[in-house]
């Protein structure tokens, strides 16, 4: 029985896809697990929300970096993988461009955003993930355009495990760090992954090409990747930075912390998405109805996952504290607070990548945007009356309303394809 489980999934390309996704998520979940764990005790929680004011923030606008040339690569070398060492070479040039124009901005306008403390990180930390981390992320974009998820899994890895070594040596030989200490390690950290990110990936497909044309005719639709990529961090970070502008720094680092579990239980369900991704494209040629399908399958996987999660959280909170350091204590009644997020983002994950698969990503952008705008709003309110009460109840309100609209959405246009295709076999 549990061979024949095994040859059937060693035969299915999504499933062995998957279970590489899952096989590097599941590493990456310990490696970041102890790498939290690591790093809670190096920093303080005042210290932890100085950082986490300026890494929200960061992670806001980072997706800008790329301009979306990333999820561009993935879209059209997924149809033609000739076409790769254009794409890659657009990545490099937008990276560069793109980076280095928002590092700058980062530099000069941070200081109104996040308060004084988290500011003075800013640089080095957009350095870090505007151009060091995006990079990292668009080279394991390559190898899942290719399907070749092992190495994805690999160069997702990558990063996270350099940061563990990084906050388990820094936590040995120093005990105690403040916030920029730990920023100029990870921009060290960063630039060495960065490297072999590059070297991973010219080895395995060549070197890139630089087609400048591409940098213009493909910015349209990789600013539309990038909006949307930065409207999920907008709706998932930017809590995190007005708690920040708001001068609780406290409250920031044991609401960062809870939030932080909270996405080390959804990568399993990340997984399985990213897996599931190419494949959206390819189906999405053939219409709705063909996409439609697909994404209640993934929904039937990855919602038991999500329930899973959310249960393990409520239940497990109370030992968080016991790895984390007791200043923390007060992150269980965060966790709790958040639990229901992993379920939500089952929904709405599965649903987004099936509109996005169809060519109409301007529809889930619309729905990411309506999502930011009301997190956002609730927020305003929330944070200054509830402080890290209010931003959790931002955050379970916007994935739960994002979930309802992208379903809503999905079924709009597979009746809008079904009244078009009735529509001609009348005519």
């Amino acid at each position: 029985m549990i061979a024949a489980q095994i040859k059937r999934i060693r035969q299915n390309t999504l499933a062995r896809n998957a279970a590489w996704i899952f096989a590097g998520q599941g590493l990456s979940f310990v490696i970041q697990a102890l790498y939290f764990v690591f790093l809670a005790r190096l920093l303080n929680p005042t210290q932890y929300g100085v950082l986490a004011g300026a890494v929200a923030l960061v992670t806001v606008v980072s997706q800008y970096s790329t301009m979306g040339s990333g999820l561009v690569l993935l879209r059209y070398v997924s149809q033609d993988q000739r076409r790769f060492p254009e794409y890659w070479g657009n990545v490099l040039m937008s990276t560069i461009i793109y980076g280095s124009l928002i590092v700058l901005i980062l530099h000069l306008t941070g200081h109104w955003l996040v308060g004084a403390e988290s500011a003075s990180l800013l640089t080095l930390i957009a350095f870090s993930d505007c151009i060091c981390g995006q990079f990292s992320t668009c080279a394991a974009q390559v190898f899942q355009a290719f399907e070749r998820m092992r190495l994805t899994a690999t160069l997702n890895l990558l990063t996270n495990l350099f940061r563990l070594t990084l906050a388990c040596m820094m936590l040995l030989i120093m005990h105690h760090a403040v916030a920029r200490q730990w920023a100029v390690a990870m921009l060290i950290i960063s630039l060495c992954a960065t490297c072999a990110a590059f070297i991973i990936v010219t080895r395995h497909f060549g070197w890139p090409h630089f087609t400048p044309r591409l940098l213009f005719t493909r910015s349209a639709e990789g600013f539309v990747f990038a909006v949307s990529g930065s409207t999920t961090s907008a709706y998932n970070d930017f809590d995190k930075v007005m708690l920040g502008h708001y001068g609780m720094t406290v409250a920031n680092g044991i609401y960062s912390m809870a939030y932080r579990v909270i996405n080390i239980a959804t990568m399993p369900i990340q997984s399985i998405e990213a897996a599931a991704f190419p494949r959206f494209f390819r189906e999405g040629a053939k219409g709705i109805t063909a996409v439609q399908p697909l994404a209640t399958k993934i929904l039937k996987r990855t919602v038991v996952l999500g329930l899973a999660a959310a249960a393990g959280i409520f239940l497990l909170a109370p030992i968080v504290p016991f790895f984390i350091g007791k200043g923390f204590t007060p992150s269980i009644s965060a966790l709790r607070w958040l639990c229901l997020i992993p379920f939500f983002r089952s929904f709405h994950l599965c649903a987004g990548d099936a509109i996005a698969g169809v060519g109409q990503q301007k529809l889930r952008l619309l729905c990411q945007i309506i999502a930011a705008g009301s997190n956002f709003g609730l927020n305003l309110y929330l944070i200054p009356h509830y402080s890290w009460r209010g931003a959790a109840i931002a955050s379970l309100l916007t994935d739960a309303g994002l979930a309802v609209l992208t379903w809503s959405v999905l079924f709009w246009l597979r009746r809008r394809e079904r009244k078009t295709v009735l529509a001609m076999q009348i005519a």
